[in-house]
């Protein structure tokens, strides 16, 4: 006996059969994605007006919460087509293993970024230095911290990396100090090129009276003494201060008529030998 096998109808059949399921899904969807992008919204704009909030938390958690109800409306539309979303889990979290353990270092980028916006090492605006590689932080997202190098250069680190690395954040830091170091001639008036520093020093609003500047010989070389200019200035005015002290100081010591000698190199060529014709 042949088995009877089973029409499918007319569309008009199966749009009355079916059709206030698919009804109702499309309506779930439109309102499920229509909420998500309000949820990012709003978690955006609280996070703008509650200063208690860091600014770089804001995009993670608005992706994050846009995410969650994204979830929600899949699982809401998969039900009204009758799919078991128990076994669905199942499935999701069986690919879900095999995806993590092939994707192993994006993983670590996503926990380390996690790492990051909890301890804070930095914010967005900070100026930092991290693992050798310094400018001002942009952005901390899922994957990858973004900087801006203080030439104008964007620049994308992993997230795993900065974690691991040694950071140092500028802006954080209350004063910074400086050490220059300059050489005179050794047949200089080492007291007289002291003073004529520390008066530049003093002259200079910038920096600061505490800790006091000091200047004083570090080290004796060929043909000239090193003497070392350490002072403390506020964050802000590091570099400005530091390429003005360095002019002023070597146009003191010019006013002063102390040397400060250049390097200099000497070379010796050996003269060739000449060789004679040969006679024929």
């Amino acid at each position: 006996m042949e088995q009877e096998i089973p029409t499918l109808g007319t569309p008009i059949e199966l749009l009355r059969s079916h059709g206030a399921g698919v009804a109702s899904a499309l309506l779930i969807g439109i309102v499920g994605w229509t909420a998500a992008a309000w949820t990012a919204r709003s978690v955006r704009s609280f996070g703008k007006r509650w200063t208690h909030v860091d600014v770089t938390l804001v995009p993670v958690l608005a992706s994050v919460s846009r995410l969650a109800v994204l979830t929600i409306t899949v699982m809401a539309v998969l039900e009204r087509f009758g799919v078991d979303t128990k076994s669905l889990f199942a499935v999701i979290g069986a690919a879900g293993l095999t995806i993590g353990l092939a994707l192993k270092d994006t993983l670590s980028d996503v926990a380390a970024g996690l790492v990051l916006l909890v301890l804070r090492p930095f914010d967005v605006g900070d100026a930092v230095e991290v693992d050798g590689t310094s400018g001002v932080v942009d952005a901390i997202d899922v994957f990858q911290t973004k900087l801006t190098s203080f030439d104008g250069v964007p620049i994308m680190l992993p997230n795993s990396k900065v974690r691991s690395a040694k950071i140092q954040n500028f802006t954080r830091a209350q004063r910074r100090r400086m050490d220059l170091t300059i050489g005179v001639s050794s047949g200089a008036d080492l007291a007289r090129a002291i003073t004529s520093l520390r008066e530049v020093l003093s002259s200079e609003p910038r920096v600061l009276t505490e800790p006091a500047p000091a200047v004083d010989v570090i080290e004796l070389a060929d043909a000239k003494v090193h003497l070392l200019v350490r002072a403390w200035t506020l964050p802000a005015d590091f570099f400005a201060t530091r390429l003005e002290l360095t002019r002023h100081f070597k146009e003191r010591l010019d006013a002063e008529g102390i040397v400060v000698p250049v390097p200099q190199r000497e070379l010796h060529i050996p003269l060739r030998e000449r060789r004679s014709a040969p006679s024929l």
